[in-house]
């Protein structure tokens, strides 16, 4: 069925689970029918976004992404805050399916009236967040969720990717993993405004604890994110909502800081860039791919480099010289 602009916004701005939904698949789909009809839909929605607070949280597979999210999620409505979370899916690489499962672990969650979760797959996307996400995030925010929660794929350093969409970047860490900073990219190291390392009981309490001093000593080597703010590593239990309270407050205390020195902004406005940047790039391949000439050019270019030819950067600069030219 397919809905006009009035009835998403209708939808959107009452609240409207269903139609918000809805919009997110709007947004997400690539055929150009749909496209006109979502960007005029973001068009209009626009003054009504960026008042929430855009949190992003990676670990690796098995860290308990889930169960904080839907343990800190439940704390952040018990504050009054309505909260919606992005779980994102990793597609598969060969038939872009995605299991899609984030909701059914988050049970207790997604029954409550202020919360509304979307899993959505990466299709392919790099940087273990979905293509849409910050149009979906902007949804959500015109809907009047204060909180965005981004439960990112745990994919390595690539991963660094959703500190571009974020105002606040946690790093969920376990203990008993051997070495414990070993497999830890610097590149996200450099990235988190926050580490909590989860599911601590009495039995790993202690070797919780020294995780926490070998962390505090790797962060004491690097550069800080945010002037004044020293990355605070905190432990606890997600399952047993040990510790989140303080995960609260310290996001509080960074989101605070950064609005007070004027990089909440400022921040935002490079994020935004960023997307522009990334669907100028979107938008030309898909021009390339509409006109004939045009892809018979690219095809001619992408077979030399494929074949190692030549150089790819070099077949890419010929290409584009051409394109321009033409």
């Amino acid at each position: 069925m397919e809905f006009k602009l009035e009835q998403y916004l209708d939808g959107i701005y009452s609240g409207d689970k269903r139609m918000i939904g809805k919009a997110i698949t709007l947004v997400e789909s690539k055929k150009s029918a749909h496209r006109e009809l979502a960007d005029e839909l973001l068009r209009n929605i626009m003054p009504r976004t960026g008042k929430s607070v855009r949190i992003g949280i990676t670990g690796i597979p098995g860290a308990g992404k889930s169960t904080f999210i839907e343990s800190y999620g439940k704390i952040l409505v018990q504050k009054g805050h309505r909260v919606a979370v992005l779980a994102i899916d990793p597609s598969s690489s060969l038939n872009k399916g995605s299991i899609l499962g984030d909701k059914t672990r988050m049970e207790e969650l997604a029954k409550m009236d202020k919360v509304f979760i979307r899993p959505s797959p990466t299709s392919g996307f790099l940087g273990g967040v979905a293509n849409a996400t910050f149009e979906t995030m902007l949804i959500c925010e015109a809907a009047g969720y204060d909180y965005i929660l981004i439960e990112t794929v745990g994919v390595g350093q690539s991963e660094v990717l959703v500190a571009d969409i974020t105002d606040a970047f946690v790093f969920l860490k376990i203990t008993g993993g051997g070495d414990e900073l070993q497999g830890i990219k610097r590149g996200i190291m450099e990235m988190v405004d926050l580490i909590f390392i989860n599911k601590v009981d009495e039995q790993n309490r202690t070797l919780a604890k020294n995780t926490k001093i070998e962390l505090m000593r790797a962060l004491h080597f690097l550069s800080p994110k945010e002037a004044g703010w020293k990355v605070p590593v905190l432990i606890g239990s997600a399952l047993q909502s040990e510790g989140l309270v303080e995960v609260y407050e310290k996001l509080s205390e960074l989101v605070a800081l950064k609005k007070s020195s004027g990089r909440f902004d400022s921040v935002r406005k490079e994020q935004a860039q960023k997307r522009f940047e990334y669907w100028v790039h979107a938008f030309i391949l898909q021009q390339i791919s509409e006109n004939n000439q045009a892809e018979a050019l690219y095809n001619l270019h992408k077979k030399n480099a494929s074949e190692l030819t030549s150089n790819p950067s070099t077949e890419a600069q010929l290409f584009v010289s051409k394109l321009f030219k033409k």
